[in-house]
């Protein structure tokens, strides 16, 4: 059995769902294909904004009937005047309206009211390639992923159950073999009190990876809109290298520091069972992509760069005249660990404490907020955390082009800076 994985660039149109589903009968084989969606193009970042307190009751308006229009003119476009995926479109919507509106009022628990409502795209999304695929002769089974990847309540990043989403996957099995395809969500997963989680930000990928890990997959296929893993993102590099194997430890390396083409957590579940992943191209599907595997080296052996936008950096100071010592951290931690906030790069010295994250302004606005009750704090915002994989200084000084550099972390493989935004 075999896995693929489709990022919301691959379902972005009409037409991208068409030949996302000529990718699917392409590689049909005896054995049903288990397919990950996540949601629509940037319905994600749309539905964020829908968030209750994160727009204004007219912004929220404008972008709820943004949202329908989007998905009725890719349903009708692929199945015109279909009543049926007309039907679930307005299900979910009204899911998601009552949702919003039950949730008015707790702002202060933004990470469960995130889930609850985001969590949308990605139902929208499957249903209507669900009907899509059928409607195209593709036997489909579409699944609630929410039934099937179980999570505790550690909401916007839940911590996968895997025994009891190992017993989920044993139990749906026996009904796969009479469809070609096993349609599934990307990115969310459910609760034993029934509550949605997300599990971090771009994490269809690490939902594929489980998946493959309980049913002990051949191997995983992740389509994108690049050829393969690149040692750069194009839009800063115009002459990028297509790396053709990385180990698993260096792939999860590069994605612990940020790398785009795949999500952090999910190279190590299929590392657990030596099941291969291979990125490849939609646009371009019959070439050859990458592949993450049992290698001993990564090929070919080139810098590689990772760029972070919308930085913020923030220097915490003790408001009396201690040290910054392990009590001030387990503070600090707390509070991190609380509104569910990762830290992209952190430094300590005897007086201050720095750490790097994503300004999201909702929460960059609660930390801040809390880190000030007990500590003198000060902040950066519009930065850029670049991360050099295999470095030299030649490369670093062609990175940095004269821009200050606001705090830098070297190791012998791995060089880190943050640096203002060029702009």
């Amino acid at each position: 059995m075999k896995v693929y994985k489709f990022g919301g660039a691959s379902v972005n149109s009409a037409d991208a769902v068409r030949n996302m589903a000529d990718i699917v009968r392409k590689h049909m084989e005896s054995e049903p294909l288990v397919v990950v969606v996540s949601a629509m193009g940037k319905t994600t970042n749309l539905l964020e904004r829908l968030v209750p307190g994160a727009s204004a009751k007219g912004e929220s308006e404008a972008l709820r009937e943004q949202l329908e229009k989007y998905h009725r003119d890719i349903a009708n476009n692929l199945i015109p005047n279909n009543e049926a995926v007309q039907q679930v479109i307005s299900r979910w919507l009204a899911s998601m309206d009552h949702t919003i509106e039950r949730l008015q009022g707790s702002a202060d628990r933004y990470n469960y009211n995130y889930d609850q409502v985001v969590c949308h795209g990605e139902l929208l999304s499957t249903s209507i390639i669900s009907h899509y695929l059928n409607h195209m002769g593709i036997r489909t089974k579409w699944v609630d992923a929410r039934e099937i990847v179980s999570t505790d309540n550690h909401f916007r990043e839940g911590k996968v159950n895997w025994e009891k989403t190992q017993c989920n996957v044993d139990a749906l099995v026996a009904d796969f073999m009479d469809f070609d395809v096993i349609l599934t969500q990307g990115f969310i997963g459910g609760t034993a009190d029934g509550s949605t989680t997300t599990l971090g930000r771009e994490g269809s990928d690490y939902s594929a990876s489980i998946l493959a890990y309980c049913l002990n997959a051949e191997n995983i296929t992740i389509w994108k809109d690049v050829p393969g893993f690149l040692n750069a993102d194009p839009k800063y590099f115009k002459d990028t290298v297509k790396i053709q194997q990385i180990p698993y430890n260096e792939a999860i390396e590069l994605a612990y520091y940020g790398a785009s083409v795949i999500h952090p957590k999910t190279v190590k579940p299929i590392q657990n069972k030596g099941i291969t992943l291979f990125i490849r191209s939609f646009i371009t599907s019959d070439c050859e992509g990458s592949s993450i595997g049992d290698y001993r080296t990564i090929l070919p052996e080139t810098p590689l760069y990772i760029f972070k936008n919308n930085q913020i950096l923030i220097s915490i100071f003790p408001k009396d005249f201690s040290f910054i010592a392990e009590d001030n951290l387990q503070i600090i931690f707390g509070i991190l660990s609380e509104l569910g906030i990762r830290v992209n790069m952190m430094q300590n010295s005897a007086l201050s404490f720095s750490i790097c994250i994503d300004n999201n302004a909702q929460l960059t606005s609660m930390l801040v907020d809390r880190l000030q009750r007990s500590f003198h704090v000060r902040y950066n915002e519009n930065l850029q955390l670049v991360t050099i994989r295999y470095y030299n200084q030649a490369v670093i000084d062609s990175i940095v082009a004269g821009r200050p550099i606001l705090l830098e972390q070297r190791s012998r493989s791995t060089e880190q800076l943050i640096v203002p935004t060029k702009g």
